[in-house]
């Protein structure tokens, strides 16, 4: 995948289960943070007084632990470019390329003050489409 957003996570003692790897509830942090990191690169405002993003389902297969210590980063890109939404696919890889989580996020722009969705802000759409698989 040439068009990611990827970031590095840094493992805290405190996301360890009793079996010593990442408790499967921390990879949606893990998650949350590379989205609002990547968010936080655009040029334009992603949320204001008026919409913001909402999530409206995840999705994450569990493929291999991740057990610690370990060096591992988040890899975004889009999967779905909507008029109020972008299907986000994430992975969680480790530094040789093992893959141990993937899936998808929906984030969807609602209205504050409705709940209603929309538009997506042109600064999301943008950078959205520049993690568009190449055709």
């Amino acid at each position: 995948m040439s068009h990611v957003f990827r970031t590095p996570v840094s493992l805290r003692w405190s996301d360890l289960d009793a079996f010593n790897h990442v408790n499967n509830s921390r990879y949606l942090t893990f998650l949350e943070q590379a989205r609002i990191e990547w968010f936080e690169t655009l040029d334009e405002p992603w949320m204001d007084d008026h919409s913001a993003p909402v999530v409206a389902s995840a999705t994450l297969n569990f493929k291999r632990p991740i057990a610690y210590p370990a060096q591992v980063a988040v890899e975004l890109f889009t999967d779905k470019l909507g008029t109020s939404s972008v299907v986000i696919g994430h992975r969680i890889v480790a530094a040789d390329g093992t893959v141990h989580c993937d899936g998808q996020v929906v984030a969807v722009w609602v209205d504050r003050q409705t709940g209603k969705p929309t538009p997506l802000p042109l600064g999301v759409r943008r950078a959205s489409e520049r993690l568009l698989p190449a055709a």
